[in-house]
């Protein structure tokens, strides 16, 4: 007899298999039961989505054009992007659907990005920092000499708002939406060392989530009596396209974990309703998990800190007296 009690070896598989089976089919129910179901309208609404290519962010504006919104696609790869914007177009019926060139990680792309936007749109109620970046080993750094995950995935937002934060004002009641995750639990922003250009890759995204949850917070408190709010996110562990890096033999590993992670669909249902669900209309500084509000680490929530982030990144990126203040 097996140590678990079963007579023979086959019985003992096809129990654990079963049990796995049965695990499996409880995740991807509470996943389901987790997506967010409303009906919001976003009708007339003008919406930008960084990152809307593909995974979370290809979902989030799909569902956004199909809500009747002007989506804007904010994307690095032209390519993928248009290919998916014909995607959503034919599934959609929305015309209303455009593609324009973005680089988070390019000081000059982002401002050019800007300049575009502020010519040819007359409001912007959203904006969806989804873009990001994620290596393991491989050390890069920006046109600019940043280190490549914190230029994407930190300062590139963070100069996009500024940059674009008259028009938000302007068009408010309007919202900032950034995707953040729970990784930020594994790591801390180091002042002193803001530019980790010989730090791990692997680790540095976990740095980014920290640092976008800590410039959401801040920015809340410097947007307060604008009617413009600023919320961030954990969509959930995602088999997206930010795992296209991890390297062999890790990839071994990571398919067994991915059959526990959400869909695209199922991880964007945050982002959206931040985006378009009238329950948070007018909150603003807070921290969304399976669309609801969620608990954030006491590190995390030091305001003082998330001050000296914001004045250290506003030099990282250049800002100049011309630029819009927030």
């Amino acid at each position: 007899m097996s140590p678990l009690g079963f007579n023979d070896p086959l019985s003992a598989v096809a129990s654990v298999v079963t049990g796995v089976a049965i695990v499996l089919s409880l995740i991807k129910y509470y996943l389901y039961l987790t997506c967010g179901h409303f009906t919001s309208s976003m009708e007339g609404k003008t919406v930008i989505i960084t990152g809307a290519n593909s995974g979370i962010g290809k979902e989030t504006a799909r569902d956004l054009a199909k809500r009747g919104a002007r989506v804007i696609m904010a994307c690095r790869n032209m390519e993928t992007a248009k290919q998916a914007q014909d995607e959503i177009v034919k599934e959609t019926g929305n015309q209303n659907v455009t593609v324009l060139k973005l680089d988070l990680s390019s000081q000059a792309s982002v401002r050019e990005f800007a300049a575009e936007v502020l010519r040819t749109e007359r409001k912007l109620d959203v904006l969806v920092h989804n873009a990001g970046f994620a290596e393991t080993f491989r050390k890069t750094q920006s046109v600019d000499g940043i280190e490549f995950t914190m230029a994407t995935n930190h300062y590139g937002p963070f100069l996009l708002t500024h940059l674009l934060i008259d028009l938000l004002k302007r068009s408010a009641p309007s919202r900032i939406v950034v995707v953040a995750s729970e990784l930020y639990r594994f790591a801390s922003v180091n002042l002193n060392n803001l530019n980790p250009v010989g730090s791990l890759p692997a680790y540095l995204y976990y740095v980014s989530k920290c640092a976008n949850i800590m410039f959401t917070r801040e920015l809340a408190r410097r947007l307060e009596g604008t009617s413009v709010t600023a919320n961030c996110l954990h969509p959930g562990m995602i088999d997206s396209g930010i795992w296209r890096n991890v390297p062999f033999p890790l990839t071994l590993p990571m398919r067994v974990i991915k059959s526990f992670f959400k869909t695209n669909v199922e991880g964007a249902q945050t982002s959206l309703y931040l985006a378009c669900s009238e329950e948070v209309q007018g909150v603003s500084g807070k921290y969304f998990m399976d669309c609801k509000e969620a608990s954030l680490s006491a590190g995390i929530s030091d305001m003082e800190k998330a001050r000296k982030l914001w004045d250290e990144s506003a030099k990282i990126v250049k800002l100049t007296e011309s630029d819009p203040k927030i």
